[in-house]
């Protein structure tokens, strides 16, 4: 695909690294609204059954798997999209499932889950394992410190399967980011392949700690990328989370931002830097460093 800037616009390839889509809501609809924007490639990120559809055996959670599966064959097909899918399971259905499982069994059911995502990467089904990671609203110590406990095991089994992981965490700032860094450290995971979904946009190295960052791109993120992106020591890409959520239409942000996103920040990098300079950040924001992450560069 070419990727260069033509009267003012990027008419390379535009990745949206975190997305869900549901066919009990827009499905197809939506991905085709990414295309239709100028979309190109999504992580299809698999969604959890919130909150009433949340297995509760890991043949129910391999039926969830291959239900995403399916779901990226048919936007392939139908949309013609790059579609890389991720799966996992979400933190906040383990945290759930405690109350109703106790404990033990839902840590059993989460890191068999996780196993059995690491097997779908391995045969090619699936890129990455995610999102994983801890919840993001306040939880008693206990909960907290199994969290933790759970998150490193969860680093080093995808360490060891050599699969990058989406983190799901909460938001506090560069503290959040230096206590994954230090996490991925015990657990053998470079920091890279650790990817912070719904990351703020402040992508320097300092508040980073050089993890990788799924930048979500609400309406103030570009102003805070144009001040750290020469300061990024990882990488960083765009996404939307959107959730495809009959209920609540439009959450996160919508699948037509990230196209919109990219022709702005095109418009900003311009005013200081030169054409090629402009087309070398967003070849790697759009192609080299998602296709570093999650699969090689499409011939």
């Amino acid at each position: 695909m070419k990727m260069a800037i033509v009267e003012g616009r990027w008419t390379g390839p535009i990745w949206d690294t975190h997305l869900h889509l549901d066919l009990n809501g827009r499905g197809i609809a939506a991905a085709q609204d990414f295309a239709n924007a100028g979309g190109t490639h999504l992580c299809l990120v698999h969604k959890p059954g919130f909150p009433n559809r949340l297995p509760d055996s890991i043949g129910a959670v391999k039926d969830a798997y291959t239900g995403t599966l399916e779901l990226a064959r048919s936007v392939r097909r139908e949309v013609g999209l790059d579609v890389r899918v991720i799966l996992g399971p979400h933190p906040v259905v383990w945290e759930k499932q405690i109350h109703t499982l106790g404990l033990d069994v839902a840590t059993e059911l989460h890191l068999e889950s996780v196993a059995l995502a690491l097997e779908f990467c391995a045969e090619g089904e699936a890129v990455a394992l995610g999102e994983v990671g801890r919840p993001h609203y306040p939880v008693s110590e206990a909960i907290w410190s199994a969290a933790n406990e759970q998150l490193e095991t969860v680093m080093h089994m995808a360490s060891q399967a050599d699969v990058p992981i989406q983190l799901h965490v909460e938001e506090n700032g560069a503290q959040t980011n230096a206590e994954l860094a230090a996490l991925c450290d015990r657990s053998g995971l470079a920091r890279k392949r650790a990817i912070h979904h719904y990351a703020p946009s402040d992508v320097s190295g300092s508040f980073t700690h050089g993890l990788s960052s799924s930048v979500s791109m609400g309406k103030n993120s570009l102003a805070k990328i144009m001040e750290t992106y020469r300061y990024c020591t990882s990488t960083w890409t765009m996404e939307t989370d959107y959730l495809d959520d009959p209920a609540r239409p439009g959450a996160v942000l919508g699948p037509k931002t990230v196209p919109k996103r990219t022709q702005t920040l095109v418009q900003d990098l311009l005013k200081d830097l030169d054409k090629g300079e402009v087309e070398d950040l967003l070849h790697h924001v759009h192609s080299f460093w998602p296709n570093t992450l999650y699969g090689e560069i499409d011939p």
